[in-house]
C-alpha cells in the first residue's frame, strides 16, 4: 500500500502541481487548502508524511503544525514546511513541531529525496 502525503497550499495550482509529481514518486496525495482543512484531513487520515506552506489563509502554518502535533499519534508523522520566507522561518518551524523546512519555488528533484527519507525506511 502506497504511503500518503497530505499537501496543505492555498494555491490551487500549486497544490495540483505538487500532487501531480508527489504522485509520481509513487505515493498517494490528499489535499487541503488552509489550515482547518488540514487538521480534519489529518484527523481523517492519518498521512504519513505533512507537506504545511507556511503562509496559509485563516489559520497559518504553523499554527496548524501546534494544532496537529497535540493529536496523539502526531510525532511519528514528519511535517515539512514550504516556504517561500526562505531560511529565516527554520528556527520557527522547527519549534512548532516541524521536522524540516524547504524553499519556495520548491525544487523537485530535491523534494524527492527529503520526502524519501522521512518514508522509506
Amino acid at each position: 500500500m502506497a504511503k500518503t502525503v497530505l499537501i496543505v497550499e492555498d494555491y490551487e495550482d500549486s497544490r495540483n502541481f505538487m500532487k501531480i509529481v508527489i504522485e509520481s514518486y509513487g505515493y498517494q496525495v490528499i489535499e487541503a487548502s488552509d489550515g482547518i482543512e488540514a487538521v480534519d484531513s489529518f484527523k481523517k487520515y492519518q498521512p504519513d508524511l505533512i507537506l504545511m506552506d507556511i503562509s496559509l489563509p485563516m489559520v497559518d502554518g504553523l499554527t496548524t503544525v501546534k494544532a496537529i502535533r497535540e493529536f496523539d499519534g502526531s510525532r511519528h508523522i514528519p511535517i515539512i514546511a514550504v516556504t517561500a520566507f526562505g531560511k529565516a522561518y527554520q528556527t520557527r518551524a522547527i519549534e512548532a513541531g516541524c521536522d524540516e523546512l524547504i524553499d519556495k519555488p520548491i525544487n523537485f528533484k530535491m523534494l524527492e529525496p527529503v520526502i524519501s527519507k522521512y518514508l522509506e525506511h
